[in-house]
Order: C-alpha cells, then sequence, then structure tokens
C-alpha cells in the first residue's frame, strides 16, 4: 500500500489523544487514542499505520488502544435508561479490552494469574507464535505501557 492509499484510509479516520510514555532503558513509546467506534477501521490499517509511525518517530514504538469509559460499581442510571451497568463498562473488561488493542495484531491464547508469597500478582499472557517474528522486540514496550494504563504486572510468552 502506497502512501496515498493509507492517507485516503485515514482521510474518515482521527486520533482523540496521544501520549508519551517512558518505557525504561532510556527507551519511548507512543499511545495513540481513538474513538472506541473507529477501532474497527483502525486496526485494519494498524500495521502499515504503526511502521510508518515508527519510521517518523524513530526509536519509538507506536501503539493504538481504543478510548474506553469505566463505570464505579455505584453507577445510578438516570429516569429514562433503567438498568445495570454494561460489562464492557466494567473495570475487569476495559483492562482485558486495552491487552487486547495493545498486543492487537497477535492473538492471545491464554491468561494466568500467579500470585507470588507475598502477595504481588503476575498475569501471564500466552500470545500465538505466529507472530513472533514481528513482535518479540516491543514485549517490554507492552509490559511496560500495560503497566502504565492499569497498575498491573504483566509478563509475555509464545506458544
Amino acid at each position: 500500500m502506497t502512501s496515498t492509499e493509507l492517507k485516503a484510509s485515514l482521510r474518515d479516520l482521527f486520533i482523540t489523544a496521544a501520549k508519551d510514555v517512558d518505557c525504561g532503558g532510556g527507551r519511548k513509546a507512543i499511545i495513540l487514542y481513538v474513538p472506541y467506534k473507529l477501532l474497527k477501521s483502525f486496526n485494519k490499517i494498524q500495521i502499515r499505520l504503526v511502521r510508518e509511525l515508527e519510521k517518523k518517530f524513530s526509536g519509538r514504538h507506536v501503539i493504538v488502544v481504543a478510548q474506553r469509559t469505566i463505570l464505579s460499581k455505584s453507577y445510578a442510571r438516570d429516569q429514562k435508561s433503567k438498568g445495570l451497568r454494561p460489562r464492557s463498562r466494567t473495570l475487569t473488561a476495559v483492562q482485558n479490552a486495552i491487552l487486547d488493542d495493545i498486543v492487537y495484531p497477535t492473538e492471545i491464547l491464554g491468561k494466568r494469574t500467579r500470585v507470588k508469597t507475598d502477595g504481588k500478582r503476575l498475569m501471564k499472557i500466552t500470545l500465538d507464535s505466529k507472530d513472533q517474528a514481528n513482535v518479540e522486540s516491543k514485549l517490554e514496550t507492552f509490559s511496560s505501557v500495560y503497566n502504565k494504563l492499569t497498575n498491573k504486572q504483566v509478563a509475555f510468552e509464545f506458544e
């Protein structure tokens, strides 16, 4: 795909925010927040878009994440719309969706939570090995970005 085709596909899309994150070891990452409704459109061109943006911002990884809403447990609806809080707006669902967004071109095959004796939790994420060549250099960036966004420790491995 040429840059003119990429421009044409980006014409209807927009980014709500961009955040510069320090990943440790002198590396940095850029998180692009996109509206949730446009995430599927971004995913269609994400591989090419990320490659072009990483060329432009040399030495930085680019990650696309959807802008999602978390509603508290005590969420009370107004008179017009009665009902419970949607499952997609819970803290757990949003954090799982953020994890899916961060590793997007790759699929998550499994998740394990390891609780250490001191009470710390470490999530072990198993990724699909077919994308190992493309993603392996970004694994530390993925874990540090997820830690910055959700305050959870995560480790990635391939199966």
